[in-house]
């Protein structure tokens, strides 16, 4: 029986006045993958992801999840479908705790009305209950116990990655949408972050896509790659060792000199 695909990026474009962004971009994610995008600054990358998630509508094209069409489908329930994303640049309330800023994260699962939550008695307290377990158990998962109460501005530029992380997973997603999750940290939280990904992806059966720029990171957790130049598919994604082999792949973006 062929495998159907958790998610269908179907022949996508996206334009801003006369630029084209996407250009007739398709692939299929599977569950359970690691599916990373490549390709150089500007390359449509992110403008992918921002079509997954309904920040923009395609132009053109469908975008198709669990089999059903989300294409025109509002931002604000793709969370609730599933489709969780962390971004480039920090979205975090710096301002306040770490543990609150997750338990923040819950407000799309808050059930009670807004009379039990100014007294804050009955359904509203067990499922202020319920959702602070949740958030422990992600604060565990990603090892911030230590700092679970600490605002957001004290901690270092990558553990607020990891806290960016760590919201994303309090949205119980299906699949989650990393935007360049490793961007400014050094080797050692480099390995920190891949190895979480690695977890959330097997342990905790979230599957993920990925945009990356380091490409040991792409090669040594990545179960398929896609490589995208100026919006458009460079090759048909593949392994990470058939994408690094392929030569549109290294005269766009790898240059001369393949990784290992």
């Amino acid at each position: 029986m062929e495998k159907k695909p958790l998610l269908n990026v179907d022949n996508i474009y996206l334009s801003f006045g006369g630029i084209q962004a996407i250009a007739g971009v398709r692939f299929q994610v599977y569950e359970g993958e690691i599916f990373s995008i490549i390709g150089p600054n500007g390359a449509g990358k992110t403008s992918i992801l921002n079509t997954i998630t309904g920040i923009y509508p395609p132009t053109k094209g469908k975008i198709i999840y669990d089999g059903a069409d989300i294409t025109a489908a509002p931002v604000h329930k793709r969370p609730q479908m599933g489709i969780v994303r962390t971004f480039q640049n920090l979205e975090l309330f710096k301002g306040m705790t770490v543990l609150d800023n997750l338990m923040l994260s819950r407000h799309i699962f808050i059930k009670y009305g807004l009379l039990s939550s100014m007294l804050y008695f009955g359904k509203a307290r067990k499922e202020e209950i319920e959702h602070r377990k949740r958030v422990e158990k992600v604060i565990d998962f990603l090892r911030l116990t230590h700092i679970r109460k600490k605002h957001v501005y004290e901690l270092s530029y990558g553990l607020q990655k990891r806290v960016e992380l760590a919201r994303a997973l309090c949205l119980e997603p299906r699949l989650l949408l990393l935007d360049e999750p490793m961007a400014g940290m050094n080797s050692e939280e480099t390995e920190d972050m891949a190895r979480f990904i690695i977890d959330i992806n097997e342990e905790a059966g979230v599957t993920v896509i990925l945009i990356e720029h380091d490409m040991k990171v792409v090669m040594d957790i990545s179960t398929r790659v896609v490589a995208v130049n100026f919006g458009e598919k460079i090759c048909r994604e593949g392994t990470p060792e058939e994408i690094s082999s392929h030569p549109d792949v290294i005269a766009a973006y790898l240059g001369e000199e393949q990784w290992v």
